[in-house]
């Protein structure tokens, strides 16, 4: 029998994107449907949602209001039906709390909204109240909320009246760094019983806590790997919240990410200047020398004179360990390496990031900001990737990578540990390497990270077999979607 699931998220591809979540939602509803799971997905009625909704096709016949609230939170709002692709789309339309300029999250000068828990609060309420019956006809078996701005849907159903208590539910945690905590003011205005004040329920360090009342309320907690969902048991990645995980024992599971193999598919990928495969992996040459063009460095008499041209594709940011490669980019020149970059973060990386981009012209060059086609090039046309963050739920810059036979170098970290094979003496000699892991986040570990690959590099067979190794793993979502359903089947027994 079908299951039906309702996926309460911020932000869902192809609607709105900031970050992996985006891809995840997007993602999920057709990874699971062949499994016999019909998810709907929950999102913000953001100016970008309602005009993408206006542009589709059909768009007047499959648009329309199905309830109307007076008072979400104490503003009126109505929810809209479409599609997503095949699959049903809900849309919350709150204009006093969704209609504004700016990001989902921020305005336009970057700062965060000041309302953001009002926002995301109404978000949970009217989740809570379509899983509770509000919408005649409307039904769900589990209900999936995704990180802080999704949580509040699973508090809401634990304690507001008739707001589904008996469904079973889901939290999934993206990044644990991002918490939603807001001041013990706003308790009064979120409409919840006094009872759900306590440490068992929102109250989080004299405040409210969105991704904590979250996991307070959930009946299974998951994470986007494995190791993740293993390292924030412990205080170095649990952010405050690792007695909470601790104590949910086997309720903590950790399934890791996929990626869309229709986007990114070095052989019909149109951004590319060559299309390729495992078996034509001469063709990545003229993405390599276009890549060379587009950032302006230097290249060698042939394709492997000189050293591995190395990306990164990143936030840059402490997280991402964007600091410790500004330190380390004379060591990569000075072994014949050279960098390309694109991303947008931390002033102070950025300019330090340009100072070493004015040291080595030619050999390394960045992009401040973000260009989804120029992503896919740079996958393509480069040797090697480096990914050097300090924790990783899962990361998707690696599987595009390995998809792409752009051997990645990464932290043993979160999905970077469960997704990269290291090219140690043992895995290469069993013809298993996909990459390069380093346990240390700091000069010496992405140094030897560095070295070791350029070595590897210089070993053409061995690299070879990297990129092949790579190209041949499935972290497609198709894979994956079915871990989500045996999951949502567990909660759902009587539809197994």
């Amino acid at each position: 029998m079908t299951i039906r699931v309702l996926s309460v998220a911020s932000e869902a591809v192809p609607l709105v994107k900031t970050g992996g979540l985006a891809d995840v939602a997007g993602a999920l509803p057709s990874a699971v449907a062949p499994h016999g799971v019909a998810m709907t997905t929950l999102l913000p009625g953001y100016p970008m949602v309602l005009e993408w909704l206006a542009r589709a096709e059909g768009a007047a016949k499959k648009t329309k209001p199905l309830h109307t609230w007076d008072s979400l939170l104490g503003e009126p709002a109505q929810l809209l039906e479409a599609k997503m692709g095949d699959h049903r789309l809900l849309v919350v339309d709150c204009p006093a709390l969704f209609a504004r300029e700016g990001g989902p999250y921020s305005d336009t000068s970057s700062r965060d909204w000041a309302d953001n828990w009002h926002r995301f609060a109404a978000l949970g309420r009217a989740a809570a109240d379509i899983a509770g019956g509000a919408v005649q006809g409307l039904g769900f078996d589990v209900v999936h909320a995704h990180d802080w701005q999704g949580a509040m849907a699973l508090a809401y159903m634990r304690f507001a009246p008739h707001a589904g208590h008996a469904i079973p539910s889901v939290m999934t945690i993206h990044n644990m760094a991002f918490q939603g905590h807001f001041g013990a003011d706003i308790f009064p205005r979120l409409q919840l019983p006094p009872e759900a004040w306590s440490m068992n329920g929102v109250e989080y360090h004299g405040g409210v806590g969105f991704l904590k009342a979250g996991l307070e309320a959930a009946s299974v907690i998951t994470t986007v790997s494995p190791t993740y969902a293993a390292e924030i048991r412990d205080p170095a990645f649990g952010m405050g919240l690792e007695g909470l995980i601790v104590s949910r024992g086997d309720r903590v599971r950790g399934l890791i990410n996929g990626i869309d193999t229709a986007e990114w598919n070095p052989a019909t990928d149109p951004a590319l200047a060559s299309n390729f495969s495992p078996k034509q992996l001469a063709r990545r040459t003229a993405n390599k020398r276009a890549l060379e063009r587009e950032f302006g460095l230097q290249r060698g008499a042939n394709d492997r004179d000189g050293g591995p041209l190395f990306i990164v594709v990143s936030r840059l940011t402490w997280q991402k360990g964007m600091d410790v490669l500004c330190e380390c980019i004379d060591h990569l020149v000075g072994l014949g390496g050279r960098l390309a970059l694109l991303g947008s973060g931390d002033s102070a990386i950025v300019s330090e990031l340009h100072r070493a981009a004015a040291r080595h012209p030619g050999r390394v060059a960045i992009r401040i900001g973000y260009d989804e086609a120029l992503s896919h090039r740079c996958q393509a046309g480069a040797d090697a990737i480096l990914v050097p963050s300090r924790f990783e739920p899962c990361g998707l810059t690696q599987l595009y990578a390995l998809a792409y036979g752009c051997v990645p170098v990464v932290a043993r970290t979160g999905g970077l540990a469960d997704s990269v094979i290291d090219a140690n003496l043992a895995a290469v000699n069993a013809g298993v390497a996909t990459g390069v892991q380093f346990a240390d986040v700091h000069y010496a570990g992405l140094a030897s990270a560095i070295s070791r690959t350029i070595a590897l590099y210089h070993n053409k067979a061995t690299w070879r077999a990297l990129q092949k190794n790579g190209m041949a793993a499935d972290f497609s979502w198709a894979s994956c979607g079915g871990a989500y359903a045996d999951l949502y089947r567990e909660l759902v027994p009587e539809k197994a």
